[in-house]
């Protein structure tokens, strides 16, 4: 099939192609990678295993990343072909067409007047954030992610429905959900190393439900920083946004990881008759709310940890996710990034421009739920395309079914 070089045709908005311009680069093309991958029998029966087994289902972590990585190289070819420098706003989309589950990656590049011959870098930022790290004196090189489906399992049922008769931390499932939850990281990081970064920023994290598990993925830019020649080996990592990460460095701080905490609790068989007592008389359930205070608490303690342990001055932009998983089971994950004072550090100039901070309001809505939707960070559907012709199927059967009594009768 032949493939057309839209020329004219770019992804990028107003704000973007603004701060493109300071930065002395120009819009180009929208391009667009993906890939299909069947589940198949054998993958479906290997995930089951791995699922009563607990932790990291493997087979689905390989599947996502391999079905991933194509689309992400064959959106690199088709970029590879319109030259420029480099591409940004890249991301990450899933397709579900029943059996089969499409992959597909979205991106635009960017040219430079005389710097045309291979692109350089690419980035999960778009033009705007990239502007911002630009600014701050990170140098970005690579788009990278890191993923890890993972189950409790059944083992991890049994321990869990035991240690839900009494109230409190259930450690069995901190455990895993703490050890999968820093695989994705660790696994981003690795990524970053392989292109020779220092620094993993900008990073999303996604969970959500994947083929029976849940699935954890990050993605973000490997990037250098000359004040971080030291963390080559082990590259920093942080999930501030792109303005936050500017203001940081503007006041002489740089990330240097990206923390998580992660408390599972029980509220206990006599814990939960005695909530359900109080809920029917009214008032303050002191039962609930003293065990959520102390899991909350303990999510927070832990980051803490880990940012004592990389030498950190502060954790900032904290953020707390809280997760029922059923049963009187409930986790929280305390997320955020550890930051460093760095002397002499600061940004390239003293204040942001608007455009890279504005974010763009959107001007086509359609509420006919019967597109795909392309834009970043979206997850879409084949199976909303086919409930039209569905409802016309079944209307038919429905009237062939009423016209045939009214003949006979």
């Amino acid at each position: 099939m032949a493939v057309k070089d839209h020329k004219r045709v770019s992804g990028l908005s107003g704000n973007e192609i603004f701060c493109l311009d300071k930065l002395g680069m120009k819009p180009g093309q929208l391009c667009v990678g993906n890939s299909v991958v069947a589940i198949g029998v054998l993958g479906g029966i290997g995930a089951g295993l791995s699922t009563l087994a607990g932790g990291e289902v493997t087979e689905v972590t390989n599947l996502v990343h391999d079905g991933r990585q194509k689309a992400f190289d064959r959106m690199m070819a088709e970029a590879s072909r319109y030259g420029g420098i480099g591409i940004t706003g890249v991301s990450f989309d899933i397709v579900n067409h029943g059996s089969n589950l499409e992959f597909l990656t979205l991106a635009s590049t960017v040219h430079m007047d005389g710097n045309e011959e291979n692109l350089k870098f690419s980035t999960s930022a778009d033009a705007q954030q990239l502007y911002c790290q630009v600014g701050c004196g990170f140098k970005p090189l690579r788009f990278v992610f890191g993923n890890v489906a993972y189950s409790i399992g059944v083992s991890g049922n049994i321990v869990g429905a035991l240690k839900r008769l009494a109230r409190g931390e259930v450690p069995e499932y901190s455990k895993i959900f703490d050890q999968t939850r820093h695989l994705a990281l660790s696994r981003i990081t690795a990524e970053a190393r392989k292109a020779g970064a220092n620094a993993v920023i900008g990073i999303e994290t996604t969970i959500s439900p994947l083929l029976g598990t849940q699935e954890m993925v990050m993605v973000g830019t490997a990037s250098y920083h000359p004040a971080l020649a030291d963390y080559t080996r082990n590259p920093v990592s942080s999930d501030m946004t792109n303005e936050e990460l500017w203001n940081m460095v503007n006041v002489g701080y740089l990330p240097i990881r990206l923390v998580m905490g992660v408390s599972v609790y029980s509220l206990g068989l006599k814990g939960g008759i005695m909530s359900a007592l109080k809920t029917l008389g009214g008032g303050e359930v002191g039962g609930l709310t003293e065990m959520l205070y102390e899991a909350r608490e303990k999510a927070l303690a832990r980051i803490e940890q880990d940012a004592e342990k990389c030498g950190a001055d502060e954790v900032v932009g904290v953020k707390i996710r809280v997760y029922d998983l059923g049963g009187g089971l409930v986790e929280f994950m305390a997320i955020g990034t550890a930051v460093k004072k760095f002397p002499g550090v600061t940004t390239r100039n003293q204040n942001l421009p608007p455009q890279a901070i504005i974010r763009d309001r959107e001007t086509f809505v359609d509420s006919t739920n019967m597109v795909l939707n392309l834009e970043r960070g979206s997850a879409a559907s084949a199976g909303k395309l086919q409930q039209g012709p569905i409802a016309i199927v079944i209307t038919l059967i429905f009237f062939g079914f009423y016209l045939l009594r009214f003949i006979f009768h």
